[in-house]
């Protein structure tokens, strides 16, 4: 299925956007502008309107912010989900049910990890048998 071009060009802005907001250089830029502010305090008497500037712009800043981020979470959750699911299709004896657990309810999901919680003390007893009899 191919994308719609409004839908790539928003991707597209949103993966760049959430790269460069991660950077060091944004983070200096966004502590510069609050030092910045901070400074002009005095010159504008701590005013409600000067406090009202940084609210303003940090919330609005905030709220897309979120929406790109989010974005790209989507995309990358999907893909990684997509690789284990290959993974999980190639190897043998592994069970195809495991493909899709994020579907899957919240009680389910508790049961499949207590399965595994049992497997593993399991296991952990195991090597703990063969360390104290001396075997590898």
């Amino acid at each position: 299925m191919k994308a719609k071009p409004t839908n790539e060009l928003f991707r597209r802005f949103a993966h760049r956007t959430a790269e460069l907001v991660g950077t060091p250089a944004a983070f200096s830029t966004a502590l510069a502008i609050i030092v910045l502010w901070i400074a002009t305090g005095p010159l504008f008497h701590f005013s409600d309107t000067w406090q009202l500037v940084i609210n303003t712009a940090t919330t609005i800043i905030t709220f897309l912010m979120v929406f790109l981020i989010q974005n790209s979470q989507n995309r990358d959750a999907k893909a990684f989900h997509l690789k284990l699911n290959e993974l999980i299709k190639g190897v043998r004896g592994a069970r195809t049910e495991m493909v899709d657990l994020e579907e899957l309810t919240d009680d389910d999901l508790e049961r499949m990890h207590e399965e595994f919680r049992v497997l593993h003390e399991k296991l952990a007893k195991k090597i703990a048998t063969r360390k104290g009899k001396g075997k590898p």
